[in-house]
């Protein structure tokens, strides 16, 4: 059983998975010294009655191979594992690279958290047996049966002929059952991830499971889920210990042919005493390999299946559009720079035609879309839920691209400017912003990770946030986020509005900031606000509508499609559904 991409990720340590099969097979030739070793000393001492001085050389001699023999066994099990732990770290570095350029919206709309930690953690880690155990051992239990059987048929053709043709019982057994116990352990992997995926909805949804009475239901759903586990896990293990069993019975069988048609030929005095003691010392090493490669099979089916999701996960398509790497370079260094994303000019942004449609065009969010946001421009967009606001959003901050239509930034397509580049220029403020473990002044760094304490602070006195964080218990250096000090959504979102002054991107995107607030922290946040939106080119994504009034325009949208567009006052005239809206968000203004 060799998967072919766990195979190809092994390529940049093959060097060190040959030197591991190397040693390997050097200890495995030691085995056969250290048996002729054995049998000479037993055959001199009670065959020729030579005493302790008779034998010391070869005792020694004995001694050394056993030393040595213990040293090849141990590096090449370290070098095993460096080869894994190179492997893990470049399948989780790749995963984590995968899963920011997939976005926030597929992890939010295609994935479950728990499932996608699981996978970072336990499923790599399940991976680092298939290389550090299971391959080597798979090459061993080739080349160290055949290197044995190279001494034994010189010596004796029964002895060779009895170890040749039952050695293939022994993968055989274990091809007949790893259909089984494939299928099992890849069960038991799916339900360790439902498992954990469900375990954090629940930590994350605590609060709501205790209002509505729920916690106790929600405990007996995972004892459910933890008992399937079980289950599984016992599935797995019971193939395990089965296939050990025949494993070794086959081996011990095999080893007493050997002994017994070695022992009737030593009685009728047709094979030295020696050479009868050597090929009974050598069949439980001939067999061993298997047997090894017997007891890592199972894990090594855990890392095939952790694999499976891996690469699935890493073969989901980015939908970055990425340019190759000289043709966005060049694009970066001529347009890019002198035109499309020049501060001095401004943003021109132009949706034309635009559509996109979620769980593979079976959900569409967007139905040809089109709208302009001029340099220095403020407009809103409102609508029901599922209008498509926050999909604009989400096109804007390319972390989804058009299915169809195009998005331009002063005439050159969006799609030509690298993502990591284009987002320089734009700052988002969520309606719950994410507060990262770390202190208060690390958090407001994000938005510019090279800022100095003195522009942290600036950025801070800019949004209003300045004096809640000189009431904490140590100021900038507090802790926040998991672990830390937990901030009032009000706190939360001046932090990140800080963030933004810091960052001075041309483009803001405001994604209901003032949204759940007293009227105290509204004003607040407001005010910070409007000192942030000043000279930039400002969309404000609205799912209510007292954020809307002050923008220059307002696109109200409806099933996708921009059905109204104007003023406040214009819209309300027009008896469509924003005068809809505001009577439904408390009455026509």
């Amino acid at each position: 059983m060799v998967d072919k991409r766990l195979w190809r990720e092994a390529r940049a340590g093959r060097f060190l998975l040959a030197l591991t099969v190397g040693l390997g097979l050097g200890a495995g030739l030691l085995a056969v010294v250290q048996a002729g070793c054995i049998a000479r000393v037993v055959s001199r001492v009670f065959l020729e009655g030579q005493d302790l001085s008779g034998v010391w050389p070869l005792l020694l001699a004995l001694l050394g191979v056993i030393i040595f023999r213990a040293m090849l066994a141990w590096i090449s099990e370290v070098m095993a594992f460096r080869v894994a732990a190179r492997i893990k770290h470049d399948l989780r570095q790749r995963l984590l690279e995968h899963l920011l350029a997939l976005g926030p919206v597929y992890v939010r709309g295609e994935q479950r958290s728990g499932e996608l930690v699981n996978l970072l953690v336990e499923g790599v880690e399940a991976v680092e047996t298939y290389f550090a155990r299971y391959l080597p051992q798979l090459a061993l239990a080739a080349l160290v049966p055949l290197a044995v059987l190279g001494f034994v048929f010189p010596l004796d053709l029964t002895s060779g002929f009895i170890l040749l043709f039952t050695a293939p019982l022994i993968p055989l057994f274990m091809y007949l059952i790893s259909g089984w116990a494939q299928t099992l352990t890849r069960q038991q992997w799916e339900t360790l991830s439902r498992m954990n995926a469900h375990f954090l909805d629940v930590l994350q949804g605590l609060s709501t499971l205790k209002i509505f009475g729920r916690s106790k239901a929600q405990a007996r759903v995972i004892a459910l889920i933890s008992d399937r586990f079980r289950k599984t896990s016992l599935g797995v293990l019971r193939v395990a210990f089965l296939s050990a069993l025949a494993l070794e019975f086959l081996a011990t069988i095999s080893t007493a042919l050997v002994a017994v048609t070695v022992a009737l030929r030593l009685v009728y005095a047709r094979i030295p005493f020696e050479e009868a003691l050597f090929l009974l010392l050598l069949a439980p090493e001939f067999y061993l390999p298997f047997k090894l490669l017997g007891t890592y099979f199972h894990a090594g089916l855990a890392g095939v299946s952790a694999a499976g999701r891996i690469f699935a996960l890493l073969e989901t398509p980015a939908g970055e559009g990425a340019l190759p790497q000289e043709k966005a370079l060049h694009i970066e260094q001529s347009a890019l720079r002198e035109t499309a994303l020049s501060q001095e000019k401004g943003l021109h942004i132009h949706f034309r035609d635009v559509h996109f449609s979620y769980e593979g065009g079976e959900r569409p969010a967007l139905r040809g879309i089109s709208f302009e946001l001029a340099p220095g421009e403020r407009v809103a967009l409102v609508g029901p839920s599922g209008a498509g606001k926050s999909t604009v959003a989400s096109l804007l901050l390319r972390f989804i691209e058009p299915q169809s239509g195009r998005i331009t930034v002063n005439g050159v397509p969006l799609e030509q400017i690298s993502a990591g580049q284009w987002r320089r220029y734009v700052a988002l403020v969520p309606q719950h912003p994410h507060l990262f473990y770390g202190n208060v002044a690390g958090n407001i760094r994000l938005g510019r990770p090279g800022a100095s304490m003195e522009e942290v602070v600036e950025a801070a006195r800019l949004a209003g946030a300045h004096p809640f964080i000189q009431g904490l218990p140590r100021g900038y250096d507090t802790p926040v986020g998991e672990g830390g000090i937990r901030l009032s959504g009000g706190q939360a979102r001046l932090l990140a509005i800080a963030r933004a002054f810091l960052k001075n991107a041309p483009l803001l995107i405001l994604d209901e900031a003032t949204a759940g607030l007293d009227p105290a922290t509204e004003e607040l946040v407001r005010q910070a606000l409007e000192r942030l939106m000043a000279g930039r080119t400002v969309l404000v994504i609205a799912h209510r509508l007292a954020t809307v009034y002050r923008a220059h325009r307002i696109l109200v949208l409806q099933g996708g499609r921009v059905v109204e567009t104007g003023q406040h006052e214009e819209l309300l005239k027009r008896q469509g559904v924003y005068r809809r809206l505001v009577g439904a968000y408390g009455g026509v203004q």
